[in-house]
């Protein structure tokens, strides 16, 4: 939380290290994905309880019950100084990787609770997309299949405990750029495996990607690689 706005989460440092604050362990797995695939890695350390840079603006959970009540001039600030940047930064890799020829894969990674409200979240690992986007669901089932083969004991599910077309930086994403052009899935970790550390989340963190990179590998440019058709594509 940066310094100045502390003072507003007086007696909420326990939201702040929950899974309401943060996501445990989706920086460690992304910065390892990225390092295994040569690719960019965009990432933000801000609490979303300050504001949340995976929903749009105006969306009601965008300001948290701290960041809510402040003047919308300090909110715009917040904006400004915390979201926008971020955003900026992941659209623009984008944007510009399109229009140069590139179909972009998007991997966004995040964890999940294992219980809300009491129940149990009955899934290990699992990959959020549009099923209504040929590239997204076949780009899943692969990855997902790769995974399941490596390691047949978890619950691997789709769209799930969340819906992959709900509000976030993907859904915005693929309302700019065609499905020919811009795949976009997150990628969701049961927190268990982060809680516990050791042998058993290095495992499951080289076993992701390993899938993903026999994935991208099979591929061969053909499903998921540069396509004629994004050349010179601009955002909708």
């Amino acid at each position: 939380m940066p310094g100045p706005y502390a003072p507003l989460f007086a007696g909420l440092e326990a939201q702040l290290e929950s899974h309401r604050g943060w996501d445990p362990g989706a920086l460690q797995l992304a910065r390892q994905l990225a390092a295994a695939l040569n690719a960019p890695l965009h990432a933000a350390t801000t609490s979303r309880l300050l504001v949340d840079l995976n929903r749009s603006i105006g969306h009601p959970h965008l300001f948290s019950e701290a960041t809510r009540p402040l003047p919308r001039a300090e909110r715009n600030a917040i904006v400004d100084r915390y979201y926008r940047p971020h955003r900026e930064h992941v659209e623009g890799e984008i944007g510009r990787r399109i229009a140069s020829g590139s179909r972009v894969i998007h991997v966004a990674s995040h964890s999940f609770t294992p219980t809300l409200q009491g129940e149990e979240r009955r899934a290990d690992v699992a990959w959020l997309y549009d099923p209504r986007r040929a590239g997204e669901r076949a780009f899943a089932r692969d990855w997902m299949t790769a995974f399941a083969r490596l390691r047949p004991d978890l619950r691997v599910r789709r769209n799930y405990p969340y819906r992959g077309r709900d509000d976030g930086l993907t859904a915005l994403l693929r309302r700019r750029h065609p499905d020919e052009c811009y795949v976009g899935v997150e990628l969701e970790v049961n927190q268990r495996f982060v809680e516990r550390g050791g042998a058993p989340w290095e495992e499951l963190r080289a076993q992701l990607v390993e899938a993903l990179a026999t994935v991208m590998l099979d591929a061969s440019g053909d499903n998921f690689g540069d396509s004629d058709h994004c050349a010179g594509t601009s955002p909708r």
